[in-house]
C-alpha cells in the first residue's frame, strides 16, 4: 500500500540539510507508520538452524536518503519493568512505534549506536513483521552502521541477549510481549538492551519517556523492506541489515554452561520420558535443534513446537492455568517423567514432574543448591545469588548455607544485571517464573529447563536399567527436608479498573505509615511493614514504591503489587509466604497450609471493595 507524507526537509547521508517546500513523499518501500487499515494474515513461521550459505546483496547507491518526518508527541509512552506494551492496535497508529523508537535515540548517548550493531529479534508475534522493518529504518536514519535480524524476524529475549554479548553488539530490541496473548486484537511490546545483553536501566527508560513528550521529528531512511526470509547480507552505502540464524549463537552458550553428554544420557533412557510445550511460542524455533538434533529427544515429546503470530489463539504463559495442556498430561495416568513448558519469548519457565509441581520459587533455590556439582559453568561455585522481593525465601536459606553473598532487589531483571557485571552474582530468579544466570543478561526459559534436566541427569548418572530413578518430587521434596519448605502462592487480578487499583495500593500505603511493631493481625505478630525500596550496591540508584510489605514475627508475609506487564488497565498481585521447617507438614497442599494467610491477606486489603473482583484471574 503506498501512502504519501508530508515532510519539512530531507536529509542525506552526510547530515547536510536540503530543504524540499511542500514537498511530498510518496514511499512505496516503506512499511506504513499508520497501519490500522492493513489486514495481516496470520503466519505460520518456518525457523530452523541452516548451514547453508546466506546470500549477499548491495545496493547501487553508496549513499542512503535520510528522511526528516515531522511528528508530535502521543500520550502513554512510559515503560514499565520490561518495555512498552500496547495493544497492537495502539502500535498501529500513526507515528506510535515510530516516535518510540525515536525517543530512544534521542535518548541515547551518540557513541552507543552510531556506525554500530545492533540486533533485532522478536517472539513472532503479531505485527512483529511490519514492526521490524520500520525499526530497521529508523535505526538507519539515526546512523547505526549494521542490524543483524534473526531469521523471519525471530530471536528469542535470551538469545538476543545471547547475540549482544556474542557479537559485541552496542545493544538490541526485542520485539515482544512476553507472555501476553498475541493477535490482532491483543498485545505487543518492544524494548531495548544494552550492550551488556541486559534491558535498559530505568535512568534510560525515563529518557525514553521524558523524550516521547517531546519528539517532532523522525529520522528515516528510503530503502526497500528487508526481506527477512532468507539469510544473508544486504547492504546500502554504509548501512547494512544481516539476517542470521536466530539458534546458533545461543545453542553454542548453552554447550558451553551444560554437559550435553550427561543431559542426553537421561533423555535416551528407555526409563525415562520427556515433554517441552513450547506454546506455540518462540522458543518452538529452538526446541528441536537443542532438545531434539543435539540432545537425542524424541521428536513426538515437542508439543506446540511451531511458532504462530497468534500462538494458536492460546496465552503463552507458562503456569498452572494457561499451560493447562501440559498440566493434564503430566498429572494424566502414567505421565511423562518430566515436563516443561516456556512462555512467548523465551525467557521464562515452569517444570513439573510427574504429578508434581515445582514452583519458581523453589526452582530456582534447588538449581543454586546443586548447581556447583551438576553444571559445569558452575563447578568453581555460584559468585552469588538474588531473588526479587516477592520471591519466597528458599533462595535465601541456599545462600546462608552455602555462605554466598546474597541479593534482594525489586522486580525487573534489570536489577540483577549490575551485580552481574561486578561479578557479584550468577544464580537468579523471580518467582514470575524468571529464572536465569550471569551466561546471559536475561532470564532465559531454555536454560531453566536444561539445569533441571542436569539436576536429574546427575542424580541419575550411575543407575543401571531397571533401577528406580531419582524424579523431580524426590529432589524437591530431599531439599525440603535439608532447607524447610517455604509455602508460596501468588492471587493475580489481572484487568483491574487502574483508579480502584491505585486506590487499593494507596490505601495499603497509608495503613503502612500507621503500622508498629508487635501489632497483632488475627494469629500473626507484624515485625515490620514498609513499601520496599532498593538502593543498587554497585551504582548507588535507588528503586522506591517497589511494592507493599507486611513481615511477621514467622517469617510469614503478605505482599501487594501492581504490575507493569499488562498492556490494558492494571494487574493486582498477591503474594503470600509462610516457612514451615516441620518435615511431616512439607506435604500439605499449599493453598490449605496458607489459608489464613490468605484470609488476612485478602481482607487487610479491601480488594474487593476497591476493585469489584471476588476471585483471582490465576492462582499461582
Amino acid at each position: 500500500m503506498a501512502f504519501s507524507l508530508k515532510m519539512d526537509s530531507v536529509f542525506f547521508s552526510t547530515l547536510k540539510l536540503t530543504p524540499l517546500p511542500n514537498a511530498s513523499f510518496s514511499n512505496r518501500h516503506f512499511a506504513s507508520l499508520s497501519l490500522l487499515s492493513r489486514k495481516f494474515p496470520i503466519r505460520r513461521l518456518s525457523v530452523k538452524a541452516s548451514s547453508s550459505a546466506p546470500s549477499t546483496s548491495t545496493a547501487n547507491s553508496q549513499t542512503i536518503k535520510i528522511i526528516s518526518m515531522p511528528t508530535k508527541p502521543i500520550e502513554g509512552q512510559k515503560t514499565g519493568t520490561s518495555g512498552l506494551r500496547k495493544k497492537v492496535k495502539v502500535f498501529m497508529e500513526e507515528n506510535y512505534l515510530a516516535n518510540w523508537i525515536q525517543a530512544l535515540f534521542n535518548s541515547l548517548p551518540p557513541e552507543d549506536y552510531k556506525d554500530g550493531v545492533l540486533v533485532l529479534g522478536g517472539d513472532g508475534r503479531y505485527f512483529n513483521w511490519e514492526a521490524a522493518q520500520i525499526i530497521i529504518k529508523i535505526a538507519a536514519g539515526n546512523g547505526v552502521g549494521k542490524i543483524l535480524v534473526g531469521k523471519e524476524g525471530i530471536m528469542s529475549t535470551p538469545a538476543v541477549s545471547a547475540v549482544i554479548r556474542k557479537q559485541k553488539a552496542n545493544g538490541g530490541f526485542i520485539m515482544s510481549a512476553s507472555h501476553n496473548p498475541g493477535g490482532p486484537d491483543y498485545d505487543w511490546g518492544i524494548k531495548f538492551n544494552y550492550s551488556s545483553g541486559q534491558p535498559a536501566p530505568e535512568t534510560i527508560t525515563d529518557k525514553i519517556y521524558g523524550n516521547t513528550l517531546s519528539i517532532s521529528e523522525i529520522k528515516m531512511v528510503d530503502i526497500p523492506d528487508i526481506d527477512l526470509s532468507c539469510l544473508g547480507v544486504t547492504t546500502y552505502g554504509n548501512f547494512s541489515v544481516e539476517v542470521v540464524d536466530p539458534v546458533s549463537d545461543y545453542l553454542e552458550l548453552l554447550e558451553n554452561v551444560f554437559d550435553f553428554q550427561l543431559i542426553k544420557g537421561l533423555l535416551s533412557r528407555s526409563d525415562f520420558r520427556f515433554t517441552f510445550d513450547a506454546m506455540h511460542a518462540v522458543t518452538g524455533a529452538y526446541a528441536k535443534p537443542i532438545f531434539v538434533d543435539k540432545l537425542g529427544a524424541s521428536p513426538d515429546s515437542i508439543s506446540n513446537g511451531v511458532p504462530l503470530e497468534d500462538f494458536g489463539h492460546g496465552h503463552p504463559d507458562p503456569n498452572l492455568t494457561y499451560a493447562k495442556d501440559l498440566v493434564n498430561i503430566m498429572y494424566g495416568v502414567n505421565g511423562p517423567d518430566f515436563g516443561a513448558a516456556s512462555d512467548g519469548d523465551g525467557d521464562r519457565n515452569m517444570i513439573l514432574g510427574r504429578s508434581f509441581f515445582v514452583t519458581p520459587s523453589d526452582s530456582v533455590a534447588i538449581i543454586a543448591a546443586n548447581a556447583q556439582q551438576a553444571i559445569p559453568y558452575f563447578q568453581s561455585g555460584p559468585k552469588g545469588l538474588a531473588r526479587s522481593m516477592p520471591t519466597s525465601g528458599a533462595l535465601d536459606r541456599v545462600a546462608e548455607k552455602l555462605t554466598l553473598p546474597f541479593f534482594e532487589v525489586p522486580t525487573g531483571w534489570k536489577f540483577f544485571g549490575n551485580l552481574m557485571d561486578a561479578g557479584k552474582l550468577s544464580i537468579c530468579g523471580e518467582e514470575s517464573f524468571g529464572t536465569g544466570s550471569d551466561h546471559i543478561r536475561e532470564k532465559d526459559g531454555i536454560w531453566a529447563v536444561l539445569a533441571w534436566l542436569s539436576i536429574i541427569a546427575y542424580r541419575n548418572k550411575d543407575k543401571k536399567p531397571g533401577e528406580k530413578l531419582a524424579s523431580v518430587a524426590d529432589v524437591v521434596k530431599e531439599h525440603w527436608a535439608t532447607y524447610g519448605r517455604n509455602f508460596f502462592s501468588r492471587y493475580d487480578y489481572e484487568e483491574c479498573e487502574s483508579e480502584g487499583a491505585n486506590k487499593m495500593i494507596e490505601y495499603l500505603r497509608d495503613l503502612v505509615s500507621k503500622s508498629k511493631a508487635g501489632e497483632k493481625y488475627g494469629n500473626y505478630a507484624l515485625q515490620f511493614a514498609d513499601d520496599f525500596s532498593y538502593t543498587d550496591p554497585v551504582d548507588g540508584s535507588v528503586a522506591s514504591k517497589q511494592g507493599v510489605r507486611f513481615v511477621f514475627t514467622d517469617g510469614s508475609r503478605i505482599i501487594y503489587r501492581l504490575s507493569g506487564t499488562g498492556s490494558a488497565g492494571a494487574t493486582v498481585r498477591i503474594y503470600i509466604e509462610q516457612f514451615e521447617p516441620d518435615v511431616s507438614k512439607h506435604e500439605m497442599d499449599a493453598q490449605a497450609a496458607l489459608k489464613p494467610l490468605i484470609d488476612l491477606a485478602l481482607s487487610l486489603s479491601k480488594l474487593k471493595d476497591f476493585t469489584g473482583r471476588e476471585k483471582p484471574t490465576v492462582i499461582t
